[in-house]
């Protein structure tokens, strides 16, 4: 087992499979959920079950959520998010994320394994919820931020951060 936390129980396996359209391949952790307790984010192993890199750590998976951001990404802020917050700051972003995951991956494991930061990218922003993600799990994420402030002005009901 290479995550700490409860283990999802049964309904938890059933609710994520419903969300991701597929039973999960891998262990995974509900890290966030919304009022009603229903999964928001996954907290994943950076291994699935059968030895493949998992480089998502994080995975938003709520519908509100994922809705929400969904839409926010269609109206092609990606490169605003990107000068605003800065391409520097995002590497950080990265780095830390890439620390974590990397943190849980067996000494033993002489496979494959993940690469790169935030979305499995090195480089800029490829995915709003992935940062979204990270940041309600409670990590410093200044593109995770901005899309929860995006989302709080649009009066969205979103999970809370913890």
């Amino acid at each position: 087992m290479l995550l700490q936390g409860p283990v999802p129980s049964e309904q938890d396996l059933v609710a994520v499979t419903q969300l991701i359209g597929r039973v999960p391949q891998g262990e995974f952790r509900v890290v966030v959920r919304d009022h009603h307790g229903e999964p928001v984010v996954l907290k994943n192993a950076p291994l699935l079950n059968d030895g493949t890199p998992m480089p998502t750590l994080y995975w938003l998976v709520g519908s509100t959520e994922v809705h929400a951001v969904s839409t926010l990404e269609a109206e092609g802020v990606i490169d605003h998010v990107e000068d605003l917050i800065g391409l520097p700051e995002i590497a950080l972003i990265h780095e830390r994320y890439a620390k974590e995951r990397d943190a849980l991956i067996p000494s033993t494991h002489t496979g494959p394994r993940p690469s790169a930061g935030v979305g499995g990218t090195r480089q800029g922003v490829k995915c709003l919820h992935a940062h979204f993600a990270y940041w309600l799990a409670g990590a410093e994420d200044a593109v995770g931020q901005w899309v929860a402030d995006q989302l709080d002005a649009r009066g969205i009901h979103r999970a809370q951060r913890i």
